[in-house]
């Protein structure tokens, strides 16, 4: 469970109580208002979960070791530009990949106030959205995580199809691998300078959206250092 940039300590505690309540222990936080992740460490029934939490300075850092991420929002009038699925389906998909995958995963949820970002959606390989009512579509945090975590719980039958394990690449892989292609694109002339932020976000979520293998990954990685380093020479 990532949360990026929570301010209340009443969420991050009723979060983290949330997740003892269904058997998920890893928290980590990103850019937490440190007045509000103090007071959150006596959250009632969730202190080993606080004891636990780890405070990361990005999601990049924050989701290194994970194959899957994915986003939770409420997305209003914006364009995703990433797969969305609702909570029930979504949930079989992580379902899937738990029982498929031999490394990890995280769900990530955005500030109280603002959601996610732009730049927070594009590590996400997909995302999921409860399925609230339009007139009301945003949820306190809190619930938000006990929902969500209560769909993921709540029908532990492994899938009895999947023929083998399937080792994703890791978020650390897949981002060293968009920084690759994103130097590459700027130093072709295919990145126009105006627009570099947005191809950058644009090129993270396209690799997001291969799912590679940690295997197809390293091949990826060999490639581009290659090109790269062929480009070195011709200077």
């Amino acid at each position: 469970m990532i949360l990026v940039s929570p301010r209340n300590p009443l969420n991050i505690g009723a979060a983290a109580r949330a997740m003892s309540n269904f058997g998920f222990l890893d928290l980590r936080l990103v850019n937490a208002y440190d007045v509000a992740f103090r007071e959150a460490r006596s959250a009632v029934g969730a202190s080993a979960v606080m004891a636990a939490a780890r405070e990361f300075p990005s999601v990049a850092e924050a989701a290194a070791d994970c194959s899957l991420v994915v986003g939770t929002a409420s997305l209003g009038h914006r364009d995703p530009q990433t797969p969305l699925h609702r909570l029930e389906r979504g949930a079989r998909l992580m379902k899937r990949h738990a029982t498929g995958s031999s490394s990890g995963m995280a769900l990530l949820f955005g500030s109280e106030k603002f959601g996610l970002s732009n730049d927070d959606l594009s590590h996400c390989h997909w995302l999921m959205r409860i399925p609230t009512r339009t007139q009301h579509e945003s949820m306190n945090l809190g619930q938000a995580v006990a929902v969500c975590l209560y769909e993921l719980s709540r029908d532990g039958r492994a899938p009895d199809h999947l023929a083998k394990v399937f080792h994703a690449a890791s978020g650390d892989s897949l981002e060293r691998i968009a920084g690759a292609l994103s130097g590459l694109l700027e130093r072709s002339g295919y990145t126009n300078p105006k627009t570099a932020a947005s191809t950058e976000l644009k090129t993270r979520r396209m690799v997001r959206r291969l799912g590679l293998s940690e295997k197809d990954a390293d091949m990826w990685l060999g490639m581009l250092r290659q090109i790269r380093w062929k480009l070195d020479q011709d200077q």
